[in-house]
């Protein structure tokens, strides 16, 4: 995809747009390069805290009037919070496509954060600790970051701890943002059936007036791996696993044809080798699969899957024999060309859903200083070849490379 537009703002904010004639639909959003990796040991979920209170008021709406601007039109408005990023975005009609564009931008940088509110949110966040820690499929993800990127922020878990989220107050925001916020690291993306110069205008009128906010902000490199096998007991009915280590960073050539190598392991399509070695052959497993997550210094590879306990130790067997067979036999030529077709259409049919091609835009113009176009990544997975994904997983999908961790019931 090359057919979309970029306006580069004096303070550094960079607007990105996609005019898509036949919808009606108008997708946006505020990406910004912050995560949790960026807090201080005192500020351990405060990223995801603020994407809570980004809600509860600015210098000009208190939280029921933000919250009901666009749901009066029928409009959505949501965020999110990774290990990276932070996300504001709506969806609604395009008719009213300027409302969006203002109240996000309201909110993601006017934000006042009011003492009753954190308070009140405090327990919000609470809950959803609770609600996390209540479904162990969801918390082994979280407490396997902990045990590959041990002692290093990617570690630590995005909601914080209950002592770090119970402490903070309105100054530790201010605070924050301070630190974290730079203009020239902020995109807003749309896909609308809009022109170009309308989105163009508003962002002249909304943003910029922003003051800019550039420097560097470094983030501490991830190093120093030891492997580790970690068992927890919990009272639960079954048993859940998830092996993996680091792997390729957004920047690595090799990125590409890893993600390739763990879609043709466990990924989204009921062929993979996961699935038809563990779940179609033996019913071992209702979920196993394979997921691979690049970031800006490294990467994280995981394999999951739930088992009941007295089969823990066979379907771990099963998955190391699936790992040595990729590090021992390349694939053949059929093999090799099925997982390119799989792939590239997985990533086509990705590209047809709007609300995720603006967030396309926002990502990968973040991440790599560019937006990838989808023939270039199909041009890249076109010259994959069987002895580099063999050489991948020698050095990667090793025993010696893959921590463990497991819950085990009670």
């Amino acid at each position: 995809m090359t057919d979309y537009d970029l306006y580069e703002l004096p303070n550094g904010i960079r607007v990105l747009h996609k005019q898509v004639p036949h919808t009606k639909i108008a997708h946006c959003g505020f990406l910004l390069d912050i995560g949790s990796r960026d807090e201080k040991p005192h500020q351990l979920g405060l990223a995801h805290f603020w994407e809570h209170m980004a809600f509860k008021g600015t210098h000009k709406r208190k939280s029921f009037h933000i919250l009901n601007r666009l749901e009066t039109v029928g409009g959505e408005l949501n965020a999110y919070t990774t290990k990276e990023k932070i996300c504001f975005y709506a969806s609604l009609l395009s008719t009213h496509f300027e409302r969006a564009f203002e109240l996000l931008t309201d909110l993601t940088f006017n934000s006042v954060f009011p003492e009753k509110e954190i308070e009140k949110e405090r327990g919000v966040i609470l809950e959803e600790m609770a609600m996390y820690h209540d479904a162990p499929e969801d918390a082994i993800i979280d407490d396997f970051d902990d045990v590959v990127f041990a002692r290093h922020t990617l570690g630590h878990n995005i909601l914080g701890t209950r002592e770090s989220v119970s402490g903070f107050q309105q100054a530790d925001f201010h605070q924050f943002l301070a630190d974290n916020v730079r203009t020239d690291r902020v995109v807003f993306s749309s896909v609308s059936n809009l022109p170009f110069k309308e989105v163009k205008r508003l962002a002249d009128k909304y943003l910029a007036p922003l003051p800019a906010r550039l420097g560097a902000r470094p983030r501490l490199a991830f190093s120093g791996y030891q492997r580790l096998e970690r068992l927890e007991r919990k009272p639960i009915t079954q048993a859940h696993c998830l092996i993996g280590g680091p792997a390729y960073a957004l920047h690595d050539e090799r990125r590409i044809p890893f993600f390739l190598l763990s879609n043709l392991l466990g990924g989204p399509g009921m062929n993979s080798r996961l699935n038809l070695g563990v779940r179609e052959k033996y019913g071992l497993v209702y979920t196993i699969d394979a997921t691979y997550s690049p970031y800006t210094d490294t990467g994280l590879f995981g394999i999951y899957f739930g088992t009941e306990k007295k089969q823990v130790n066979r379907t771990v067997a099963l998955v190391q024999k699936e790992l040595k067979r990729l590090r021992e036999q390349a694939l053949g030529t059929s093999q090799l060309h099925t997982a390119k077709e799989q792939l590239m259409g997985q990533l086509a049919m990705a590209e047809e859903s709007n609300s995720g091609l603006m967030q396309l835009l926002a990502k990968s113009t973040l991440d790599l200083g560019r937006v990838e176009a989808i023939n270039e990544i199909f041009d890249r997975i076109r010259r994959i070849t069987a002895p580099e994904l063999l050489e991948m997983s020698n050095e990667l999908l090793t025993d010696e490379n893959l921590s463990v961790l497991q819950y085990v019931p009670e």
